[in-house]
């Protein structure tokens, strides 16, 4: 790295998003931090945090898939209300990756994720979804959502300058839609791109 000048960026403090004093019931710890899965929609797990721009700090929510660790749900919000963050990108999370067998959705302990509006969708998927919570203060139990953000913010955030609002939402998204769920290569699937698997498992030979 010092013959090719290269040097690490650094990563900075990160600002608590997580508000777990709340009197909503808590989830047990179902993942329990077995990140290995075998298939699609066998669990998801999801997490909140801020971007700074010059006009206040706006909130992303993340979906991911564990098998192919593919963004499938996101919003941006100016607020952290369970409307604006998780409902949001749940719905679109639904929509890219509709349910029809088992789900573990995991998340920390935060009210938006608690709160009783965001369970009842959960129920009303039946038997399908079942929700999972990280222990109070262990960041680890949700290590693949908080090493999501870590990317995001080194790769891209923190070289960038947000002035307003669509500032940050349109790179965002071009750092998801057009990066990170395309061409950007994950060692958690033996550094193939997202794409890349999809097209694997996707493939049916014809038969003879």
């Amino acid at each position: 790295m010092k013959a090719l000048g290269i040097v690490a960026r650094r990563k900075r403090k990160f600002k608590n998003t997580t508000d777990s004093g709340h009197n909503y019931p808590i989830s047990p710890n179902l993942l329990n931090q077995n990140f290995s899965v075998d298939r699609l929609n066998q669990v998801w797990v999801s997490d909140i945090t801020y971007i700074e721009t010059t006009k206040g700090w706006v909130y992303l929510t993340v979906i991911i898939d564990l098998f192919d660790r593919k963004v499938i749900g996101w919003s941006l919000s100016e607020d952290l209300t369970t409307e604006n963050t998780i409902i949001k990108a749940w719905y679109t999370a639904v929509d890219n990756r509709p349910i029809s067998n088992t789900l573990t959705f995991h998340s920390d302990r935060g009210s938006q994720y608690a709160s009783l509006t965001f369970r009842q969708i959960l129920k009303s998927h039946k038997k399908y979804v079942k929700q999972s919570m990280s222990r109070k203060g262990n960041c680890w139990d949700n290590a693949v959502a908080e090493s999501f953000f870590k990317s995001l913010k080194t790769e891209w955030v923190y070289k960038k300058h947000y002035e307003v609002y669509s500032d940050a939402e349109i790179s965002i998204f071009k750092w998801i839609e057009t990066w990170y769920n395309r061409n950007r290569r994950h060692s958690a699937i033996n550094y193939k791109t997202i794409n890349e698997l999809e097209l694997e498992i996707n493939y049916k030979p014809i038969a003879a």
